[in-house]
């Protein structure tokens, strides 16, 4: 397989937060296990607030966010970078419109506090 993902393979995932572009996945490039996805969040939206059991690294390419981790919440803008570690709850909130980078393991499973079972994997990190 070649080592090159072609726009035209990218995978495209909306939610009410956003849309997600799947860059490079196992199944977007046939990966080892990792996962690289755009985020684009218009101005006032924000995500679930959730956990995953794995950490994320998340760029801002364009924009500004607040970002609460574990209830601490940072706000950061175009050029930052945000470590997110595994197991704390997550939410981010689009304070402009904004353009994220995002990493992480291709197999991470999402929850949502107070839900009775995992979600799962997101079809954008698959």
């Amino acid at each position: 397989m070649s080592p090159v993902i072609r726009t035209t393979e990218r995978r495209r995932s909306e939610t009410p937060a956003g849309v997600m572009t799947t860059l490079a996945s196992p199944t977007v490039g046939d990966t080892a296990g990792l996962s690289m996805w755009e985020v684009e969040m218009r101005a006032g939206a924000s995500g679930p607030l959730h956990v995953f059991d794995s950490e994320q690294i998340w760029t801002v390419l364009d924009g500004e966010l607040s970002v609460a981790i574990d209830g601490q919440r940072e706000d950061v803008r175009s050029g930052d970078t945000v470590v997110i570690p595994a197991d704390l709850e997550r939410q981010i909130f689009a304070r402009t419109d904004a353009r994220i980078l995002v990493c992480g393991h291709a197999n991470a499973i999402a929850r949502v506090p107070g839900e009775p079972g995992p979600r799962g994997t997101p079809a954008w990190i698959a």
